[in-house]
């Protein structure tokens, strides 16, 4: 099972995210980078496909977009940022995805939607891999209908629903006539090693428990990440357990 590493929730707030993912661009050199996931609301769909294309060609095409409605609105408030009614921030979901798939095929004809209008989307340099789309969340009613219609990938929430969640995902796919299998089915897991062995093997037994639920891969929460050790553990204790499984 993949791992991938992601920031504690609450530490790095969506705005400073694409600032962090362009350093270690210029610091690493297989890391896939992208947010799990960033808020629509947060930047007009036409810049943030632009963000994206730039930490591509920046990577070397290791880039990948994750995005979702958005869910805090304390922190938007917080900034002075506007969080639109539900029903609005999904709208522009679905709208925001096509704008960057259309910005990633080179189309740069006039967008017009009921929340975006984009004369010329432009995107230039073009991103050297079209970046793959993570969608995050569990709605049954309108996430995973608009996983299976755009997204490479899900991101579920690790709960006992997630088995229920992919068949939901798997009849809006068959709907789509999309291949079903051709969805990562990913989730999130948070660490903080400051639990010693003990979380070391519980992490393990989650892991164990998210792929016989049918996740493939797994980003985990890392408290303290700054500090280089829980990576070192992760790295030596939990990847290696996790490629057994």
């Amino acid at each position: 099972m993949p791992l991938s590493a992601r920031s504690c929730p609450g530490r790095l707030l969506h705005p400073h995210r694409y600032t962090t993912l362009g350093y270690l661009a210029g610091q690493t050199s297989q890391l896939k980078l992208g947010t799990l996931v960033t808020g629509v609301h947060y930047r007009h769909p036409g810049l943030l496909a632009k963000i994206v294309t730039t930490l591509d060609v920046l990577s070397g095409g290791r880039a990948f977009l994750g995005i979702g409605a958005g869910w805090n609105e304390a922190e938007s408030r917080g900034l002075g940022v506007p969080f639109p009614p539900t029903r609005d921030r999904f709208e522009q979901l679905e709208e925001a995805v096509q704008i960057c798939l259309q910005m990633w095929s080179g189309d740069e004809r006039p967008f017009d939607g009921r929340h975006y209008h984009l004369e010329r989307p432009l995107n230039s340099p073009q991103s050297l891999n079209r970046p793959r789309i993570v969608i995050g969340g569990s709605g049954e009613q309108k996430t995973l209908r608009l996983v299976a219609r755009y997204a490479d990938a899900c991101n579920l929430f690790p709960t006992p629903e997630i088995q229920h969640k992919l068949e939901v995902l798997k009849g809006y796919c068959e709907a789509e006539g999309r291949d079903y299998a051709a969805i990562e089915k990913t989730s999130m897991l948070g660490f903080d090693a400051a639990g010693g062995e003990q979380s070391v093997q519980q992490a393990i037994a989650a892991l164990r428990w998210l792929a016989d639920m049918g996740i493939q891969k797994v980003f985990m929460g890392v408290a303290d990440v700054y500090r280089l050790t829980p990576l070192e553990i992760i790295a030596n204790r939990i990847m290696p357990a996790a490629a057994d499984i």
